[in-house]
């Protein structure tokens, strides 16, 4: 327990000191030490506690209770400050209904009910502290180089391109300590059995996200933090209405027992299960409420690599799969997060395909991820759980990789533009092969993700969820469209374009190696992966190993990785071959810029572009049939689960 409260308590003690940390240098040692600490720290725990079956710790404190309450109450004085501010009525009205609630289930209803292990640890949360203490501390990292850039465009260009001094001005100390803060409160989420003590975490992820999200202070970065924090509040006062229900029907605030009564006696948990749904829905970006993580694309790149993408919206899908048992005795919230994650893997998938600008394509694809983990949640079979496990672990790694890859690419190419890649491979050799192991990760074989959906397949077969296979196949057809169009950009070779990578910082370098790393461990160590993490969680929960693919065959995509790696990644720096301009059919009139004389005399520029399908894939036409249908299937479930209850008490 010691080690769970220190991982919890020393990043926040490390933000506390960043806020005032004002230097370069001294920044740079406190977040590189820190970090350091945090991972060892992380991994520790795992070598400590690798496959052991659910351990809780007792830990009950009153004064934890109350100061948990005070942070609700700061929670929402600052949101109503900046909806005072921005005259934004609707999120004043939003943090005043949930900091009442707080208020009065605390003092008034909670007594009596709290949980006598506050604490534990399971193979689920070691996952989970893995991916926050190695990715999350050096995306950290990371972020030391990338924001140098950011403030120095900031001091250069920001008058230019109409920005006021308020914000233009250096806010990096508030921006490294909100990114410790979220790592302290992403380790009470995972390791509070304490439902009180996880809403708490969970309502401090929210606001740090509103901060970053308005980093810059523009008025789009407001509005779209605004709509951040009112989706997010939305499953807060979800959650917030799981836990009165809790405390009504089961008397207890400890997730194990809350689970296990409901096990025995689903009935008494249905509502509150819906409620809970509702709120990983909403953390982890489903339709209808997926327009707040595109919007929060405006942030700074380690912002987005770091709360949207690799950890606060895996914060969503924690809490589904930890619920999963209850989704097998609930039969409407478990048809909702099904049919909602199934739906919005397909359809975000499909609108992807129709995206230019490479952070709306990694959104895109993490929306329609997430959907995907959210719907074997829901399907709640102990192989379901099992490819859930392995889409969270290998999502985090590759895609945390591709949006710190974007951010450096951006800074040096000047664009964030696909079709603006052209010949990356030649101007940012290092950084190219990143940026495809990242995306060969994510969709092609042998990698552990293409692994993991053909799980997930095999999965929603034998549960004949025939819905579920339709939509899998449509929306993973879309899948290796939109990433095979960006991973062909990437490997042209023609020509002989600068070299801009040279000035890359040697922190972004550093996270960008360890994020590569991790994700080749990750792949070439999936049979190790599968069994020391992910079979010990799911057989504790089910009783029963789950998992589709045999161990053989792991075994085979292991193997296959490394072969793959190695092509990759073998041939950097070591090749002399003398390179030679571009041969265009011998009508060449300047090989370098790719100038060609066409049949009618004229010169003509050699260029190649993708097709975006705009017309058919297109945001405007896809959107509002997700949202309209994901709000009737969240409407009509929470409505239906509702009605339970009362009518088997009568």
């Amino acid at each position: 327990m010691q080690l769970i409260s220190f991982l919890i308590l020393f990043p926040l003690i490390i933000a506390a000191v960043l806020l005032v940390a004002k230097g370069d240098m001294l920044r740079n040692v406190i977040v590189v030490a820190s970090a350091i600490i945090i991972a060892a720290g992380s991994i520790v725990l795992a070598v400590q506690y690798l496959g052991a079956p659910w351990i809780g710790f007792e830990f009950e404190s009153p004064i934890v209770d109350y100061i948990g309450t005070a942070i609700g109450v700061v929670i929402a004085a600052a949101v109503i400050a900046f909806g005072v501010k921005y005259k934004n009525y609707l999120a004043i009205a939003l943090a005043v209904i949930q900091v009442v609630g707080s208020l009065v289930f605390e003092l008034g209803f909670a007594h009596g009910a709290s949980s006598r292990i506050g604490l534990y640890i399971d193979s689920l949360s070691i996952v989970m502290a893995l991916i926050i203490g190695i990715i999350g501390s050096g995306i950290c990292v990371y972020a030391l180089g990338y924001m140098i850039d950011f403030q120095k465009h900031l001091d250069e260009h920001g008058e230019a391109e109409g920005l006021t001094e308020l914000q233009r001005k250096d806010r990096r100390p508030e921006f490294f300590a909100l990114m410790f803060l979220f790592l302290s409160a992403m380790y009470v989420i995972v390791f509070s059995n304490n439902m009180a003590w996880m809403f708490t975490g969970w309502e401090v992820t929210t606001l740090c996200s509103f901060l970053l999200i308005a980093y810059t202070r523009t008025e789009e970065a407001v509005n779209n933090a605004f709509r951040q924090i009112i989706m997010n509040i939305l499953g807060g006062i979800g959650f917030l209405v799981a836990l009165y229900l809790a405390v009504a029907f089961t008397g207890t605030l400890s997730l194990e027992r809350f689970i296990a009564i409901g096990m025995m006696r689903p009935a008494l948990v249905v509502v509150a299960v819906g409620a809970l749904a509702f709120a990983g829905l909403t953390k982890a970006a489903q339709m209808p409420f997926h327009t707040w993580l595109l919007g929060a694309m405006v942030a700074p790149t380690p912002t987005s690599a770091l709360l949207h993408s690799s950890t606060m919206v895996k914060a969503g899908v924690f809490l589904l799969i930890k619920l999963s048992p209850l989704f097998a005795v609930c039969i409407v919230p478990a048809t909702m997060v099904v049919l909602v994650g199934g739906f919005t893997f397909m359809l975000c998938s499909f609108m992807a395909i129709s995206q230019t600008n490479a952070k709306r394509v990694l959104a895109y694809s993490t929306i329609a991820n997430l959907g995907l983990i959210v719907a074997c949640a829901g399907v709640a079979t102990p192989e379901a759980v099992w490819a859930a496990t392995l889409l969270v672990i290998f999502h985090a790694a590759a895609k945390s990789l591709l949006f710190l890859c974007v951010g450096t690419a951006e800074h040096h190419i000047g664009s964030r533009d696909i079709e603006d890649m052209d010949l990356l491979f030649d101007r940012m050799p290092r950084l190219a092969r990143f940026m495809m192991l990242g995306i060969m990760c994510m969709f092609i074989a042998p990698f552990g993700m293409l692994i993991a959906k053909w799980a997930t397949l095999v999965s929603f077969v034998d549960s004949n969820q025939i819905i579920l296979i339709l939509l899998l196949a449509f929306g993973s057809a879309a899948t290796f469209m939109f990433w095979a169009k960006w991973l062909g950009k990437l490997s042209g070779i023609a020509g002989s374009p600068e070299n801009v990578e040279l000035t890359v910082h040697p922190s972004e370098w550093v996270s960008l190696i360890i994020m590569a790393c991790i994700a080749v461990v990750a792949c070439v160590a999936l049979p190790f992966v599968s069994n020391i993490f992910v079979e010990p969680y799911v057989v504790g929960v089910f009783g029963v190993l789950g998992r589709d693919v045999a161990v053989d065959n792991l075994w085979l995509s292991s193997i296959l990785a490394i072969f793959v790696f190695a092509v990759l990644f073998g041939g950097i720096g070591a090749s002399k071959k003398k390179r030679v301009g571009v041969y265009l059919a011998g009508v060449s009139v300047d090989s370098d810029t790719r100038t060609y004389r066409n049949s009618l005399s004229g010169e003509s520029i050699a260029t190649s572009r993708n097709m975006y399908l705009n017309s058919f894939f297109g945001e405007q036409k896809l959107r509002p049939v997700g949202e309209v249908l994901c709000s009737f299937i969240i409407v009509v479930a929470l409505l239906a689960s509702g009605i339970i209850p009362p009518v088997l008490f009568l």
